[in-house]
């Protein structure tokens, strides 16, 4: 696989990422994932990019202030001018080591240029099982995401 195709972001949790409940807020995750992401697909495409939509974000465990946060970012499909990324977060006591996955989802860019209009992106080619599996779902929740918007325009008249 392509070293351009994956990002890594490694860092601390601090107190200014807390909510009240002393864990990290879910805003702040998402912001991370949004840079991670975005990061990934402007190496990609070696253009500006911007998010399109995020899809199933999942919660599944807080992150404590201090503990050590890793953002995995990697291209699972192509379309002709955007990328779908899928982003795993863990969390970790940076004494210890062990990690657990605390989120992830799928989020889509699209490569634009100067003008803001959408330009075509190289073409990803999943070449482990795991790939291929990710590749598969993100077209799925592309394809949802499609028939979820032709549905909600005809059903407000729109169309």
């Amino acid at each position: 696989m392509s070293k351009n195709s994956r990002t890594e972001f490694r860092f601390l949790a601090e107190p200014t990422d807390v909510n009240f409940g002393g864990k990290v807020h879910g805003g702040m995750v998402m912001k991370w994932i949004d840079q991670a992401s975005y990061a990934c697909a402007a190496q990609w495409s070696k253009r500006y990019c911007v998010t399109v939509s995020a899809n199933a974000i999942r919660f599944i465990r807080p992150i404590l202030v201090g503990q050590l946060v890793t953002l995995k970012a990697q291209i699972v499909h192509t379309g002709k001018t955007s990328m779908h990324i899928y982003v795993v977060v863990r969390a970790s006591d940076p004494k210890e080591g062990a990690s657990v996955i605390t989120n992830r989802c799928f989020i889509t860019f699209m490569a634009i240029d100067e003008a803001g209009y959408p330009v075509e992106v190289p073409k990803f080619s999943p070449e482990s099982e795991e790939d291929k599996q990710l590749e598969i779902v993100a077209m799925h929740a592309k394809d949802f995401a499609k028939k979820l918007d032709m549905d909600f325009e005809q059903t407000l008249g729109w169309k």
